[in-house]
């Protein structure tokens, strides 16, 4: 069992209940061939092409095809069987802390664990990585042995802010070398970290992929009280007056603004974000990917 502070493997194996006792999504069967059709949508890939027949979108014309044989040709596509399932996680210093339950860097830990076994029930393949210009992604794989390679990543991950870290753009770099059209990507992330980043780096993942942001915060970060409030870090004790409105303003600002802003936001950008609390149940936004994605601005 954890103690709040440093996630465990056990406790991350044992998340999977949260996940298998839901209803898994329908994703067609995975038996037998799979009929082509000549439009193209999420999770789909080009396999041949035919001549042009009445009906077809002209937007899916081969024109090499149709330039060689002088006859027009429409592509045609086929479903890809198993969906890539890519974890993003964040290892921003601000996550190693926490005041209710555990640490932010804990829950992330647990969120993307729920994620993984949401993968393997969805018969998705699964992968993550960080922001880490030396340590590359755990590589794709299904099943049982796909979720608990994610699992062993994110304990590491977790528990302690890694060496090498580059940051969230650094991962998010990495992401979309990796990411196929019509994959699924789950980002990890402190506020802090998502604020520094272009509302434009979103709207471009959002063009292919289904993207869910999970934004870790702390009760006292969002809610703190009118006093005087003392800090340990680096050794040495820190004192904040939050009892005046001047040092609750510089406090809001540095972590309730960048979560409402995200919150507000990156909707019309395609993503689909939802602020999870250290104290929250870990499977808490699990809902969101049942829902349809937003349109995108």
């Amino acid at each position: 069992m954890s103690d709040g502070v440093i996630p465990t493997v056990t406790e991350l194996v044992g998340l999977r209940a949260a996940v298998t006792g839901r209803r898994a999504a329908r994703r067609g069967s995975h038996g037998g061939g799979q009929a082509l059709s000549p439009m193209r949508g999420r999770g789909m890939e080009y396999a041949e092409s035919r001549e042009y027949a009445a009906g077809d979108d002209a937007r899916h014309i081969d024109w090499r095809v149709t330039a060689r044989t002088g006859r027009a040709h429409t592509k045609l596509y086929q479903a890809e069987r198993e969906r890539l399932s890519l974890i993003v996680a964040d290892t921003a210093p601000g996550l190693y802390f926490g005041t209710r339950v555990r640490f932010k860097s804990v829950q992330a830990a647990r969120a993307g664990a729920v994620a993984a076994w949401a993968a393997v029930r969805d018969g998705d393949r699964v992968a993550a990585l960080r922001g880490s210009t030396t340590e590359p992604p755990v590589s794709p794989a299904g099943g049982v042995r796909g979720a608990l390679r994610v699992i062993d990543a994110l304990a590491r991950w977790y528990t302690a802010p890694p060496s090498g870290d580059e940051g969230l753009a650094t991962a998010l770099d990495h992401a979309q070398r990796l990411l196929r059209p019509g994959a699924r990507l789950l980002v990890l992330a402190d506020p802090g970290s998502v604020a520094g980043l272009a509302a434009a780096r979103w709207s471009m993942l959002a063009k292919h992929h289904e993207v869910f942001l999970l934004l870790l915060t702390d009760p006292l970060e969002m809610a703190p009280p009118q006093a005087n409030l003392a800090f340990r870090a680096d050794g040495r004790r820190v004192e904040m007056d939050l009892a005046g409105d001047a040092g609750r303003e510089r406090w809001m600002s540095e972590f309730s603004v960048p979560v409402q802003a995200a919150l507000e936001k990156l909707p019309s950008r395609g993503i689909r974000v939802q602020a999870l609390s250290s104290d929250a149940p870990s499977d808490s936004w699990l809902s969101m990917l049942g829902r349809q994605p937003p349109l995108v601005a």
